[in-house]
């Protein structure tokens, strides 16, 4: 398992293409029981590095239209 430092370190960009080859691997099948559920653990911890990241995202842009949306009230007044 991989500590919380480690996963808040990853990329959105590495997060999602290390999930996508966990995906793969679990549908490729070939794994043994262990395997497949440690695997799908790890995807788990990465969709949600992944979440995070992309509400973080969401986030910045809410504020910066926010922002723009303040600013054209300010200078149509």
């Amino acid at each position: 398992m991989t500590s919380k430092v480690a996963e808040e370190a990853l990329g959105y960009e590495q997060a999602r293409d290390e999930l996508i080859e966990v995906v793969r691997r679990l549908e490729a099948g070939g794994t043994t029981l262990e395997e497949s559920l440690a695997l799908w653990e790890r995807g788990e911890e990465l969709a949600k590095v992944c979440r995070r990241w992309l509400d973080g995202a969401r986030a910045r842009l809410d504020a910066a239209l926010a922002e723009e949306d303040e600013d054209g009230e300010t200078d149509g007044e």
